[in-house]
């Protein structure tokens, strides 16, 4: 694998996980009344970003994983 390959799937691997820890940290304050929306849509951001942050990139490291010969 090229290293420009390996530096794009790192960075969006990041990029995943960070976008995940923003989703839940606003489901958060939703939840905690801070951001003017229904506490619905605060459970479900959260539990989305917590999903998103914790078990995609996992998924994405598993589909981009090299088959060795």
């Amino acid at each position: 694998m090229s290293d420009d390959l390996a530096k794009t799937r790192f960075l969006r691997i990041q990029i995943m996980r960070l976008s995940g820890v923003a989703l839940a940290v606003v489901g958060a304050l939703t939840i905690a009344g801070k951001i003017d929306l229904p506490i619905e849509a605060g459970y479900a951001l959260l539990f989305i970003g917590v999903l998103d942050a914790l078990f995609m990139p996992t998924l994405l490291a598993r589909r981009w994983k090299s088959k060795r010969p």
